[in-house]
């Protein structure tokens, strides 16, 4: 397999982190949506919405969209529950994730990170995603005070897909420390076997 993405993405680094996870060998291809190339011919052949991460399967076919990409390669494994609504618990909290925390958070550290955002970085867009993302992080407070990992006792690729943006937070501009059941889910994330960092493949 192929996965298409920017090495310094959360979203992108969402599947790399469960195929480190689950030992699955495959090739990642830079692709940045910061210098055009996904909005090229061959990369919309990929993907027509023109974003990463796209997962290119060993018989052709292409994949977008994190948590799709996430919910393929988990299907039959550890990540994915098989109970029905055990199952739904986790695309709830995959749905939070798009709705509720990626908007704020993720949102905030590229208009902090990326200078070509700047503009974009008004006092009234921050304080927004400031606000959103500490009701968002205040929500997995009160999940995590009571189970282990987002879904419930196991790591499931609500996780992932959760812990993607919230480990380096701070890059936004939040207090992770404020929320001390988050950060001992991180580490708890973090120790699962086949970790990798965001920086590393």
């Amino acid at each position: 397999m192929k996965l298409y993405g920017m090495t310094d993405s959360g979203n992108c680094y969402k599947p790399r982190l469960l195929l480190a996870k689950l030992g699955i060998p495959y090739t990642h291809v830079e692709t940045s949506s910061r210098d055009g190339t996904t909005r090229q011919a061959a990369f919309l052949a990929r993907n027509p919405n023109g974003k990463v991460p796209v997962l290119e399967l060993d018989d052709g076919r292409f994949l977008s969209e994190s948590d799709a990409i996430l919910l393929y390669l988990a299907e039959g494994t550890r990540f994915l529950p098989g109970d029905a609504y055990a199952r739904a618990v986790v695309y709830q909290w995959l749905f939070f994730e798009q709705y509720s925390h990626e908007p704020n958070i993720a949102v905030r550290r590229s208009l902090i990170t990326y200078p070509e955002r700047a503009a974009m970085a008004t006092p009234e867009r921050m304080a927004q995603t400031l606000e959103g993302g500490n009701r968002a992080l205040g929500v997995m407070e009160r999940q995590l005070s009571r189970t282990p990992f987002l879904a419930g006792e196991a790591l499931s690729v609500a996780d992932i897909a959760l812990y993607a943006y919230t480990h380096d937070a701070n890059v936004g501009g939040f207090t992770l420390s404020d929320f001390p059941a988050v950060s001992a889910w991180l580490k708890r994330v973090e120790a699962d076997p086949g970790h990798v960092p965001m920086l590393g493949r």
